[in-house]
């Protein structure tokens, strides 16, 4: 059985913690069930309220996400179905049917969707989705909240002779006005309203001439407001027929109430569902915030913590954007007590309240924030002494409350028991104070509890480091200038930096001198130790990062290399490209030469011009209209791609003439080119198709123009099929 003091709740400030949970309720009800948190008695109440709060926290991040689980209590509606003879009016029926509804989906969401939210399933199971109060409910009300005419036959008749009736009147009310302003008795406004009621303003001196009921005048005197006679005839009807009307109303709402009464258990338990499902979503949300987890839960009596923010603190920190830094801590049982030593403001006494409040909440069904490979574990009891706990009322001194504190302690403490002691062994004589909290340090050792203590004591901080279970640790500080630098380091005690902290504050060196003469030189020395050690323990730290910061560097250059590289080679690749286009030039020069050599031949000019222009032809057919301007940026682009070719291209050179030479070291079979192959010359892009072998010369069609190349410089791409 599980049980946590309500001490240990505010020592840790467990009650804050609610309150922000509490905000993330959309609800009255739930925001009050949230403020009801505790710890479970059970731990398998405890696994089904973890899984709970985690699956909820897992549909935020899927595309699976929960129906809203909104609704307006009904906690008046369901007292008066426990009463009899009582009926609900219409806003109370909306409000059951819109809780009815509200149930149903979530309920079915879930059964649909068992898979992704087993456990919230399982939690749903003893819901029933019913709609036989929502069907009941829509054949009486419509949609605008007013009783439907034909919730009744009788109620249909009733509102049918109700619009007689009123046409009745108005119709009457229009005759006696028109005969009345005919006879000039009407003021010139003619009509009014008086309780709800349309009356003749009628001349005060005409009153006695129009026959009907006095309903009042103007403030002058001047006007008197008359419903007519024939008017109040059907008025009184209308009154009886609107009277019966109500009557029937409650009639049918009594009779709907009876229809529902026999439901209000499943009603009681929809909304008890809701308000559950209320809680559970604002623990996903508080989770969500800190980005909380669930870490596993262990069985063997370990407990390891990695990254451990405390919630309140990280909250805060990050609305005002400050930096929170997280605590590591590692509970074996080899290693079940830390007692955890140095000067004041160094974080000891919350790094014991983060582990401590982590603690409860993971106890109290809420996630925490952790890293993932945190691991926890159910204590029985969670013992806490943090703070001055001086008694004014009860006349006790803190040390007096402390004995009272270690005397509760030593009643419940046990092996499944997690002690926090914030300054253990203060408020007495330093001696006999460190000397009895020294023994009782030893008696909670022996019954294998787990805890965690802060002290100044060196005497605890010796039995810390004689026992085989248990360990000291201290906070780290800067060794120049003993700024606090809020991290755990477990394994060694810390220095309270007595004499350095005075000294950093102006206090005379003389005056430190003499306060060190008066304690015994032993005393003195030791805690000089453990100050070097604990300044070198910094260093260490410190190189740690540093190390770890030039690697980053170096990550960060290598990452920048390769973006380098990745651009010269992209360049390089554009610098192939113009170097094919120059190639295609020098083809069609060769082209052109060849046409000049038949010309010097034979000096057919009309062959000369037919061959030229056919070579223009389809050069041009390749080329697309441009602007002035558009050529003259194509210009400069192809001038400085060329700049910087001439300066790149020689490297391309030196690797192509080591690949020939390399080549030639070990030739390749020359291919048997044939008619139809489709081939491609060593260090061009372009494929073609060959047309025709003459001697060692091959045509080469490239589907735009032709050319003879020679076969030693073509390489075989594909063969004819």
């Amino acid at each position: 059985m599980i049980n946590i003091h309500e001490k240990t709740l505010q020592d840790l400030e467990f009650h804050t913690v609610l309150e922000q949970v509490s905000e993330h309720c959309i609800t009255a009800l739930g925001n009050e069930k949230a403020m009801q948190i505790t710890p479970f008695k059970t731990k398998e109440e405890l696994l089904v309220a973890l899984q709970l709060t985690n699956e909820y926290l897992s549909s935020f991040h899927n595309n699976n996400r929960i129906p809203n689980h909104g609704f307006d209590a009904i906690t008046k509606e369901l007292q008066l179905l426990r009463i009899e003879n009582t009926y609900l009016e219409v806003h109370s029926l909306r409000k059951i049917v819109s809780i009815s509804l509200t149930t149903n989906d979530i309920v079915s969401f879930i059964i649909k969707f068992t898979e992704y939210y087993p456990v919230l399933n399982e939690f749903a199971s003893n819901i029933q989705v019913n709609k036989a109060i929502i069907e009941k409910v829509d054949t009486i009300v419509d949609r605008f909240g007013d009783i439907k005419d034909n919730a009744s036959s009788l109620l249909y008749d009733l509102r049918q002779s109700i619009n007689k009736i009123k046409g009745k009147i108005n119709q009457s009310f229009a005759t006696a006005l028109h005969s009345y302003h005919q006879l000039d008795y009407l003021d010139d406004i003619r009509e009014s309203v008086v309780d709800n009621k349309r009356v003749l303003a009628v001349k005060a001196m005409y009153r006695r001439k129009v026959q009907g009921s006095i309903m009042g005048g103007s403030k002058t005197g001047s006007i008197v407001y008359i419903e007519p006679e024939t008017t109040l005839q059907f008025t009184r009807e209308l009154n009886n027929l609107e009277y019966e009307e109500k009557e029937e109303v409650v009639r049918i709402l009594k009779e709907v109430t009876n229809y529902i009464r026999p439901f209000s258990k499943l009603l009681e338990d929809s909304q008890t569902f809701l308000i559950a499902l209320d809680v559970i979503a604002a623990k996903a949300k508080y989770a969500k915030s800190m980005n909380a987890i669930l870490p596993e839960i262990s069985e063997d009596r370990s407990m390891v913590l990695r990254d451990a923010y405390h919630p309140l603190l990280y909250l805060s920190n990050q609305k005002n954007k400050k930096t929170t830094f997280p605590q590591t801590i590692d509970f074996q049982q080899e290693k079940r007590v830390i007692v955890i030593s140095g000067p004041n403001a160094g974080g000891k006494s919350i790094t014991l309240k983060t582990i401590g409040l982590l603690q409860v909440m993971i106890q109290s069904g809420l996630l925490i924030p952790v890293h993932e490979r945190s691991k926890v574990f159910v204590f029985d009891r969670i013992l806490s002494d943090i703070g001055d706990n001086q008694s004014i009322e009860n006349h006790l001194s803190t040390y007096s409350y402390r004995l009272k504190q270690m005397n509760y302690f030593l009643k419940k403490c046990n092996k499944n028991t997690l002690f926090l002691i914030d300054e253990f062994g203060t408020g007495s004589d330093p001696e006999l104070g460190g000397a009895l909290a020294e023994t009782f340090l030893e008696e909670f050792y022996h019954r294998e509890a787990f805890g965690i203590i802060t002290t100044h004591y060196s005497n605890l901080k010796i039995l810390a480091n004689e026992l085989p279970h248990m360990v000291n640790a201290n906070m780290l500080f800067d060794e120049k200038t003993l700024d606090p630098l809020f991290k755990l380091v477990v394994g060694q005690a810390g220095s309270s930096f007595t004499f350095e902290v005075a000294q950093k504050n102006g206090i005379p060196y003389s005056l430190i001198n003499r306060a060190k003469k008066k304690i015994e030189r032993s005393k003195v020395r030791f805690d000089a130790t453990i100050a070097k050690l604990q300044k070198e323990r910094s260093k260490l730290e410190k190189t740690g990062e540093s190390l770890k910061l030039n690697e980053k560097k170096k990550l960060q250059e290598a990452d920048k290399l390769e973006e380098i590289n990745a651009k010269i080679q992209k360049k390089l690749e554009s610098y192939q490209e113009l170097y094919d286009s120059n190639q295609r030039l020098i083809y069609l020069g060769q082209k052109v030469n060849d046409i000049a050599e038949k010309f010097f031949e034979n000096k057919q000019k009309r062959e000369l011009m037919s061959e030229f222009f056919k070579i223009v032809q389809i050069e041009n057919s390749k080329r697309k209209k441009v602007s002035t301007k558009q050529k003259k940026d194509i210009k400069v682009k192809e001038e400085k791609v060329k700049q910087e070719a001439e300066k790149t291209v020689e490297v391309i050179r030196q690797k192509k003439k080591a690949a020939k030479i390399k080549a030639i070291e070990t030739p390749k079979p020359k291919p048997n080119l044939k008619i139809g192959d489709r081939v491609r010359m060593h260090d061009g892009r372009a494929i073609g198709s060959i047309d025709k072998i003459e001697k060692n010369k091959a045509v080469v069609n490239y589907g735009i123009f032709t050319t003879n190349i020679n076969i030693d410089l073509l390489e075989l791409v594909e063969s004819k099929k």
